[in-house]
């Protein structure tokens, strides 16, 4: 078997030093633009790329980032969320010559902490997405004080030391809730995800206060785990009341789907006895009976925003977005699982 090119050829073919090589490789100053383009162009015609573990070394770069998701592994299955931020966050990282590390850990705050510590400890990860953001998030010292660069993906509650990247998710619920009652309902109820999570409170919120600022009441609410099994305990409570709402709004298209399932098997009718509406606007949204009424954000663009200012820090490189970055707001798409109540 013939030698494969070596950094020796393309040295060679551009007409350059091995060391200007390297250093248009890693795209460290001190290389013209002209010659590099030589050079990139030379390795491309040859066929040549550094090895991830040389370029670790002579960058001191693991070239790999980190999530450690703090959810069941079977809630992180059960949310069609994850693996379209996930589908995002690695159409950068491949291109860019990264690697994902994931880890999840459980609902346990010393397991992810150590997941943290682990990881800057062995130098394993460039840098970390903060996913999941808390009222109360003890992650932002703790990352802080490991020196572990980090983006937030989400609004954080309060001050953070980190790039945010965001999606204001208060408009689409707000154009929901108003839509409803556009149709006419009055007994709009809510089936939020955990109180500790930032976007499970900026939700509600939307909700109740559009509500209010309607003179309408808000309508019976409860918590549950973002999980279908959750979204279907929760319907049925809310469907046992003596005076059971005429729409849901959920905070997202899993409970959303489980819900309307739910009514379906109890004989009601979607939308002529429940309108329900979900959030995220997952690809099975458009294709249940009757499709649902949801609240779209971009998960896949989010990713790659994600992973384009993490490794923009990581990196310390001039010219690269490393401010927070504000993603098109939620919207509304209105489909057959809303329409007006039945008159009473």
């Amino acid at each position: 078997m013939g030698r494969g090119p070596t950094i020796v050829d393309v040295a060679r073919r551009a007409g350059v030093s091995k060391g200007a090589v390297s250093f248009a490789l890693n795209d460290r100053p001190g290389v013209a633009p002209q010659t590099r383009d030589r050079i990139l162009a030379a390795a491309r015609d040859l066929g040549w790329q550094p090895s991830t573990r040389a370029r670790a070394l002579s960058r001191s770069r693991a070239f790999a980032v980190g999530l450690v998701m703090r959810r069941a592994p079977e809630l992180l299955g059960a949310d069609p969320f994850f693996p379209q931020f996930l589908a995002g966050v690695e159409s950068v990282l491949a291109e860019r010559g990264s690697a994902l590390v994931l880890q999840v850990v459980g609902d346990d705050d010393q397991a992810e902490a150590a997941s943290y510590r682990r990881l800057a400890g062995q130098g394993r990860v460039d840098g970390v997405f903060l996913n999941d953001m808390l009222v109360d998030d003890h992650r932002f010292g703790l990352l802080a004080g490991l020196g572990l660069p980090a983006v937030a993906v989400g609004r954080p509650a309060g001050p953070c030391p980190f790039p945010v990247v965001t999606v204001d998710d208060r408009q689409g619920v707000a154009g929901t809730v108003a839509h409803l009652l556009g149709l006419g309902h009055r007994r709009v109820g809510f089936v939020g995800g955990p109180e500790g999570y930032v976007h499970s409170r900026s939700r509600r919120a939307a909700w109740r206060q559009t509500l209010e600022a309607a003179g309408v009441a808000p309508g019976p609410e409860l918590v549950a785990d973002f999980t279908g099994p959750g979204g279907a305990a929760a319907t049925r409570a809310l469907l046992e009341l003596a005076d059971p709402p005429t729409a849901i709004v959920y905070a997202n298209d899993a409970m959303a789907i489980a819900g309307m399932g739910v009514a379906i098997g109890l004989g009601l009718e979607v939308p002529g006895d429940l309108s329900v509406a979900g959030f995220d606007d997952v690809p099975l949204a458009a294709h249940v009976a009757p499709p649902l009424t949801t609240v779209r954000q971009d998960a896949m663009a989010w990713g790659r925003a994600a992973a384009e200012v993490l490794l923009a820090v990581s990196e310390g490189r001039e010219g690269r977005p490393t401010a927070d970055v504000e993603l098109p707001p939620a919207t509304p798409v209105f489909r057959a699982s809303t329409g007006p109540p039945r008159p009473e």
